[in-house]
């Protein structure tokens, strides 16, 4: 890749996308286009079929999509299933047509089985059922992988997908009804914070932050309260001692793995930079086996962590000093999710950020919009 060529970034404004647009320029690279949804609609393939003969994009990163923790996956099961589809379908499809160089597809570590052995490699990819609640949303990328890795093999694209483990990081998402773990925890042990210390202005801006309606809570303190105990945030009396308890979901034993945003930016540059489909095919010994399928390549930490301890560590760079409990009559999700990452670092990259390091760059970016 030559830092004059054209690269489209899809999804530049989410955690993903612009996590890569950052790296990007932060390398030198001077002709990236982008496009807000207003702009361009990726579901509606005659817009996207336009756009990619007007523009020509060279290189393609395909980073948008539409996401969220697991009670958005649940709920808006088919949303997710169309609306990924949709646009895997007509910016892979579009990039094929017009002689895209490379493009890179973003998926997701849910798109292994439920059960996995543990640390998931690549080829355990459909070995057996995926967890209940996010089975549309991991369809979806899995359909995206798999067209990836068809176009190359019939049309001898070179198109590489890359299965991100759980991100966090600038630009993250923290509305709470489609927000993944680790935002989610922050926000709503911010907020814990700000009601043991009877912050309820810090609280309503908070709220308003992420487009709460005021007129769900007005500014009466007793409004506010009601509306942070659906949220599992609660004053609680012991022996006359007023203190917050935050009730979380599930029972905290899951395992997950986490990894700082910049860093898989980082991750998928190199791969744009210095590998193509054929190159991982030789590297792997496949490429003149006579069926050719998992060559996609996991990114992740390698270190999990129990939702548990998780809590515990953003509880005190916070400074939280209530108490937390979990709520074992909601789901918990996939038990355990660790990637194996021996094919990247065999390739010659590893994250460099530690868990502890980002959770306090993402809260101080977090309070200080």
């Amino acid at each position: 890749m030559n830092k004059e060529n054209k690269i489209y970034v899809a999804g530049h404004q989410g955690l993903v996308g612009s996590a890569i647009v950052r790296n990007l320029i932060n390398k030198g690279y001077n002709n990236i286009i982008t496009r807000s949804h207003s702009e361009l609609d990726l579901t509606v393939q005659s817009e996207v079929a336009g756009f990619f003969k007007a523009e020509k994009p060279e290189y393609v990163v395909l980073a948008a999509a539409k996401v969220g923790g697991i009670m958005a996956n649940n709920v808006f099961r088919a949303q997710f299933i169309y609306e990924n589809l949709q646009i895997q379908n007509n910016v892979i499809h579009s990039a094929y047509v017009n002689k895209v160089k490379k493009l890179l597809f973003l998926g997701s570590s849910c798109v292994y089985p439920k059960l996995s052995t543990q640390p998931m490699r690549e080829e355990y990819l459909l070995s057996s059922e995926l967890e209940y609640t996010n089975e549309p949303y991991a369809i979806a990328k899995i359909a995206g992988l798999k067209m990836c890795e068809a176009y190359n093999l019939q049309y001898g694209t070179d198109f590489l997908s890359v299965m991100p483990t759980n991100l966090f990081g600038l630009n993250d998402n923290y509305n709470l009804e489609s927000s993944h773990v680790l935002p989610a925890l922050i926000r709503k042990i911010h907020l814990s914070k700000c009601l043991q210390n009877n912050d309820f202005e810090a609280i309503q801006k908070d709220l308003l932050r992420f487009s709460v309606p005021k007129s769900r809570f007005g500014s009466v303190e007793a409004e506010i309260s009601t509306y942070l105990d659906k949220l599992g945030i609660q004053r609680v009396v012991t022996d006359g001692i007023i203190s917050v308890n935050l009730s979380l979901w599930g029972s905290g034993s899951p395992l997950r793995e986490f990894l700082w945003s910049d860093d898989m930016a980082d991750a998928c540059v190199f791969l744009l930079e210095n590998y193509s489909f054929r190159d991982l095919l030789k590297i792997d010994g496949k490429a003149d086996q006579p069926e050719i399928r998992n060559m996609h390549i996991n990114i992740g930490s390698g270190r999990e962590i129990t939702i548990r301890d998780l809590a515990s560590i953003i509880k005190k760079i916070i400074g939280f000093e209530g108490t937390i409990t979990f709520d074992t009559s909601k789901p918990d999700g996939t038990p355990r999710k660790l990637l194996d990452v021996s094919r990247l670092s065999a390739l010659g990259w590893q994250s460099t950020v530690t868990l502890e390091e980002g959770i306090k760059m993402v809260y101080a970016d977090y309070i200080s919009q």
